[in-house]
């Protein structure tokens, strides 16, 4: 059995930063865009997702992939955004087996209307507190991260991605 390599105190408050931070930023994002525009962050994140895909349409595995999403939670937040008229679903015109989420005219409206909000509480929680220097050795950061924790690069955010 391999003896274990307890944090040190610099690598205990890295990590109890990190955590909070990560908590912390999530919570305001999700309160900004529920009070600002009625949905919750992960909602955005589909939104989002679809409005880059090619003809704003993706399969249902897709986008549980890209959302880092259990296909039950997918289909449980498509259900609540089609009844909202943002998404529609309907069968892969080959694969009847396969279900392709679409966002509609409406979903992309609600989204260009949550977006200026959004990216207001972003810049202002993440980018504003940090010169650009600062921000881009955290984007390095993250990227290695990323290639730990992502080494298929299935993550949006990928190195080389954009």
């Amino acid at each position: 059995m391999t003896e274990t390599r307890w944090l040190d105190d610099d690598e205990q408050e890295t990590w109890r930063a990190f955590l909070w931070t990560s908590r912390l930023l999530g919570e305001a994002l999700d309160r900004q865009l529920q009070r600002d525009s009625g949905m919750p962050h992960a909602y955005y994140m589909i939104l989002a997702m679809l409005s880059e895909a090619p003809d704003r349409r993706l399969t249902m595995t897709e986008l549980a992939a890209i959302v880092h999403s259990s296909p039950s939670r997918l289909s449980h937040a498509v259900n609540r955004l089609e009844e909202a008229g943002w998404v529609r679903r309907a069968r892969h015109e080959t694969d009847r087996r396969t279900t392709i989420a679409e966002l509609t005219d409406a979903g992309y409206a609600a989204l260009a209307e949550a977006a200026p909000g959004h990216v207001a509480e972003v810049r202002r929680h993440l980018f504003d507190p940090i010169d650009r220097e600062r921000m881009l050795a955290f984007r390095d950061t993250l990227h290695s991260l990323l290639e730990s924790l992502d080494p298929d690069r299935r993550a949006p955010c990928a190195p080389g991605e954009g």
